[in-house]
Formats: structure tokens, C-alpha cells, sequence
């Protein structure tokens, strides 16, 4: 009898301890990470004998370029629940223009959610060579990690099924993805509207800020306010939400599925096999101008480390540039007037020779401007980039847009 209890009694503080450690930090935590969803991350991982969990992404490529981006994480994990796991992921050794470059390793935080909607920030570290390290605690026996707040396809599908019978929205198709994804412009406002405004999103996929910045805009639009009937009566906006779905769709981080950079070449015409997205917007662009609905101000959202306008300086007429340099001063005081933005425009002497911003300015004479939100850090708010700031900001910018068409 004493015997048998006593192996009993070992047996079951046995069992207990190697539950606790599973629970805890060792390999035996970790049953899979799942990438079998929209907008996850292409990768590959390992689990050290000692826990640690390692992550590898997997680059894209720039067509006939040794280019590469490594910048998007979207993953599912499933463990034990309160497990605690370290993860280890990279490489993020991006090449642009034959150097080392690229968002990482400037990332302060990782996001987590139990659930794929609300999302906290976790801190990072650097790890070498080119990675970063974070750990997690499972709280359930899921968890999703992310690189910034995902925005992907089913977010603009809910986007548009809300908006579609508001008397102010049109919703039309412009063209396809090379995969054959619709692209769609939507615009909000009369069209007789006295100016217009034209906005793009997500030309690179791991960049959801603007995505964010549109549902805030849109939502102050369409409230009870009453300055969302003034702002409509100066303005209406014509917005391309998300120009690279195929990158979107796959867990990309820069390119298209044929290599292309949809934020270059706009300095001549677009390559309709290559790029098809940009080819579409380029055929809504000639159309809408031959129309008589020129916009007056372009702004092309991205995501980087440092959230600035890119005012390039295109070989123009003096007049015409000095006049576009006036407008870009406007816009950017505008900014910081009505909005939470901080950060400051690139320095006088900037070109980006094919980017959008310089592509519409020096072949269609529009005021456009690339505009980066910063990825790491909202200085205007002294806090991480959440979903709830941008959205902040797009509802702010619906005030700003109305200022900046104030001297006309």
C-alpha cells in the first residue's frame, strides 16, 4: 500500500512538472504556426531544443533587379495555453538599389490578438544578423502576430458592402490584378463637386496605414457632423483602396506578382502586361482628365520609419514647380493644423524620378505627393501606430482637405 502510493504520489508530481514546463517555455509549447489564410506571411519555421522559435520569411524579388523586401509578418500561432514563446524572425537583409535597406530593424513592436481583431503592441529587439526577436504569452491556445494591423481584402469587401447605397458613393470597377482581382475606384462627393481629390492605397502590401487613414476619412464623411456637408460641398474624393490586392492577398511585402514596384515607372507609361494595376489607374486618370475632372491634389498613402510628405522636384517650368512647392507648403501646414501629423516634408532638393508623387506632377501637371505614415512611432501622439490613430487621422484629414482648398 505505502509503496503504491508513494509511485502514485511520484507519478503525479511528475506529470505536473512537465506540464509546467510545457506550459512554460519548452519545445513541447508549440504545436504549429498556420499561414493558411488571406494576407499571411510566406514562410518557413523551426522550434531549438531549447524553445526558442525561429521564423523565416521568405523574400519578393523586383523583376530584373537584385532588389528584394522582407518587411510583412502575419501569422496564426497555436500552443499551449500560457505558454510563453520567444520568436526569432528574419532574415531581413532587403536590398534596394544594390544596398542593404528596407523597415526592419526600426521596428519597435510586433502586434498580437487572441481573436484577429484587437490587436496590442509587444516590444522587440534586435537579433543578428538582420532579425528581430519578441515573446509572447499564449493566453488561449491561439494567437496571431502581426507586423502592423492588418487591413486585407475582407476589410475592403466590408468596407464597400457599408458604403454602397449612400446617394454620395460610386463604386466602379477600372480593372484587374495580374491575377484577375477587381480594382475599383470609389468616389465619394458630387460630381460637380468644385475640387477633386485622388487617392491611392496600398501600392505595396505590407503598408496598411493608408487603408486606415481611408476608413477614418470615409466615416467622417458620411457622419451627422455638420462640417462633413460643408467639406462635401468644396471637395469630392476619388480613392484607388488598395492598388497591389494580389501582394495583399498572398502576405507580400513590395512588389507585384510579376516583380513590378507600383510606386516606379509612373514616369512613363504604365506596362499593361507587367503592371496592369498601375495601367488601370493610368486609363481612369486619362479619362477623368478628358473629361474635365483633373484632380487638384493626388496623395498616394504608404507606410515607412520616418512618415513624411515626398515633395520631389521634377525638371519642370520654374513657375509650374515654384507653384507646385506652394501648394506642397499649404498642404503641409494644413496638416499640422487640423491633424495629429508631425514629421515634416523631404528636404529641397528630393526627387524620386518615377515615383507617383513625381509621375503626375511632371506628365499630367497634378499636385501629387507621396505620404508615408510612420510604421514605428506617431510622434504627433507620443504612442505606437494603432488602427484607432490612423482612422484618427483620415477623420482629421477630411478637415485638412477642406483648409487646404481654402485660398482657392
Amino acid at each position: 500500500m505505502t509503496r503504491t502510493w508513494f509511485s502514485f504520489t511520484i507519478g503525479l508530481v511528475l506529470c505536473v512538472a512537465a506540464l509546467a514546463h510545457s506550459a512554460d517555455d519548452g519545445p513541447g509549447a508549440l504545436r504549429f504556426i498556420d499561414t493558411a489564410f488571406e494576407h499571411a506571411s510566406p514562410l518557413w519555421w523551426e522550434q531549438d531544443d531549447d524553445g526558442l522559435v525561429r521564423i523565416h520569411l521568405m523574400y519578393d524579388q523586383e523583376r530584373s533587379s537584385p532588389n528584394r523586401a522582407n518587411g510583412h509578418w502575419l501569422f496564426r500561432i497555436e500552443a499551449e495555453p500560457g505558454a510563453r514563446l520567444t520568436l526569432d524572425m528574419g532574415p531581413f537583409a532587403n536590398i534596394w538599389n544594390h544596398r542593404l535597406s528596407g523597415p526592419i530593424p526600426e521596428a519597435k513592436v510586433a502586434f498580437v490578438s487572441d481573436d484577429g481583431r484587437s490587436w496590442r503592441p509587444v516590444p522587440t529587439e534586435p537579433a543578428e544578423p538582420h532579425r528581430l526577436r519578441f515573446a509572447v504569452r499564449m493566453q488561449g491556445d491561439s494567437l496571431y502576430v502581426a507586423r502592423l494591423e492588418p487591413y486585407g481584402l475582407a476589410d475592403l469587401q466590408r468596407l464597400k458592402a457599408r458604403i454602397a447605397d449612400h446617394p454620395l458613393v460610386r463604386i466602379t470597377a477600372i480593372g484587374w490584378t495580374v491575377q484577375r482581382r477587381e480594382l475599383e475606384m470609389i468616389r465619394v462627393g458630387r460630381p460637380d463637386a468644385p475640387h477633386r481629390v485622388l487617392i491611392r492605397a496600398r501600392a505595396h502590401p505590407w503598408e496598411p496605414g493608408g487603408n486606415w487613414v481611408i476608413e477614418g476619412l470615409l466615416d467622417r464623411l458620411f457622419s451627422e457632423e455638420s462640417s462633413a456637408a460643408r467639406y462635401l460641398d468644396r471637395y469630392a474624393v476619388d480613392i484607388m483602396p488598395m492598388a497591389n490586392k494580389d501582394g495583399v492577398a498572398r502576405g507580400m511585402t513590395r512588389f507585384n506578382l510579376r516583380g513590378k514596384d507600383l510606386n516606379r515607372n509612373w514616369d512613363q507609361p504604365a506596362d499593361g502586361e507587367l503592371a496592369p494595376e498601375n495601367a488601370a489607374l493610368e486609363k481612369w486618370l486619362q479619362t477623368a482628365i478628358a473629361a474635365g475632372h483633373r484632380p487638384d491634389l493626388m496623395l498616394d498613402f504608404h507606410n515607412d520609419a520616418y512618415g513624411r510628405l515626398h515633395i520631389s522636384r521634377p525638371e519642370l517650368d520654374p513657375d509650374a514647380l515654384a507653384a507646385y512647392l506652394a501648394r506642397m507648403e499649404h498642404l503641409e501646414r494644413v496638416l499640422r493644423a487640423h491633424t495629429w501629423f508631425t514629421e515634416g516634408s523631404t528636404r529641397s532638393t528630393f526627387r524620386n524620378p518615377g515615383s507617383i508623387g513625381e509621375g503626375l506632377l511632371a506628365r499630367y501637371g497634378i499636385a501629387a505627393v507621396v505620404h508615408e505614415l510612420n510604421a514605428n512611432w506617431i510622434a504627433g501622439l507620443d504612442d505606437y501606430p494603432k488602427a484607432e490613430h490612423w482612422k484618427l487621422y483620415g477623420h482629421q484629414f477630411a478637415a485638412a482637405l477642406y483648409h487646404y482648398f481654402d485660398k482657392d
